[in-house]
């Protein structure tokens, strides 16, 4: 995709200084631009660079007024950062924007779908399923019976969407993820033996939610799995059967949620945190990366640890434990001294 400097300039509604006739086709950053390039300048650690830069354009503040020559054409905005994110933005919209259905691809009755739909090759689509307008499946991508996807969602390849999962409108779904399969669900018999409690509910996304790469959510036992508006996950969590999780919460990699457990809204969940099942966690919390959550958690909390402790707490802890070899080198001497006391 070719864009000019004048393009661009429209599209951000900012001003142009230099050719506006120069195109770009790629983005950079600005120490490594390149002619053909698209770059920006928020941060002013980077300022050096743009006097450097082989960048054809690049976005600037406003205020910015450079002191040497420049080989780069500018566009200035109120806010180069988000501008370039905008840009971003649009530029998936564009390079994103595939429509129509390739071949082979699996249709079963009663299949409905909207406008703009694109439909990858060796796409599965189970028993009534339905899809909003402007919903891109990629191909080898399967949704299981009565999957419901809304408008503007997108299912990159090789994704898996069980039977009676809902899918809100613009959410974004990665390759590798599985929505829908079997929660974890055993109970011992008089034999020792774990037999299977069949998970008859579902999971629901509502609107902008995004699941990063390799992420599971698992159906409910009963009812459903929740997650809400906004909710961003990264790659590769594990979310188990009948949790819900607020509004807006964000959850970062290898993280693991048992089941049964409520998020609150807004949460920060940091790495590789573990979550035990059946707690209420309240909203505003934030969880340092590999915490270890074993009980409820009050709002506006700020944890680490595992098990995990308020998060001034845990620091002030951690000063003392990295010092323990000293400290018990001390009360070893003072032991000592009390038993036999020197001089004596």
């Amino acid at each position: 995709m070719v864009f000019t400097a004048g393009q661009i300039a429209g599209i951000l509604e900012g001003v142009l200084e230099g050719d506006p006739e120069i195109a770009v086709h790629r983005l950079a950053k600005i120490e490594e631009g390149e002619k053909g390039s698209l770059t920006f300048l928020a941060n002013p650690k980077y300022t050096s660079y743009i006097y450097s830069t082989k960048a054809s354009v690049t976005i600037v503040n406003k205020n910015f007024v450079p002191e040497q020559k420049l080989n780069t054409t500018l566009i200035k905005v109120e806010d180069a950062y988000e501008s370039f994110s905008r840009i971003l933005e649009y530029y998936n919209q564009v390079k994103n924007n595939k429509t129509g259905i390739e071949q082979p691809v699996y249709l079963s009755d009663n299949v409905s779908y909207g406008t703009e739909v694109y439909l990858g090759a060796f796409a599965y689509l189970g028993n009534n399923v339905s899809l909003g307008d402007n919903v891109k499946i990629y191909p080898n991508v399967y949704i299981g019976d009565n999957v419901s996807i809304a408008d503007n969602v997108i299912v990159f390849a090789g994704a898996k969407i069980y039977s009676e999962s809902v899918i809100g409108k613009n959410c974004i779904i990665h390759s590798g993820v599985v929505i829908g399969a079997d929660g974890f669900g055993f109970s011992p018999n008089k034999n020792g033996e774990f037999q299977k409690i069949p998970q008859t509910g579902n999971v629901i996304l509502e609107d902008d939610v995004d699941v990063g790469a390799g992420t599971t959510i698992d159906r409910a036992t009963l009812g459903s799995t929740i997650l809400r508006r906004g909710v961003k996950l990264d790659n590769q969590i594990q979310i188990a059967h009948n949790v819900e999780i607020g509004e807006h919460t964000v959850i970062a990699a290898q993280t693991g949620i048992a089941g049964s457990t409520k998020i609150g809204r807004r949460c920060m969940i940091g790495g590789q945190v573990g979550i035990v099942g059946h707690i209420t966690i309240g909203d505003n919390v934030r969880i340092q990366a590999q915490s270890g959550i074993g009980g409820n958690v009050s709002s506006n909390e700020i944890l680490q640890g595992s098990p995990a402790l308020n998060y001034g707490d845990y620091n002030k802890s951690y000063v003392h434990f990295k010092n323990l070899p000293k400290i018990s080198h001390r009360l070893d001497e003072l032991e000592k001294n009390s038993i036999h006391p020197k001089g004596v």
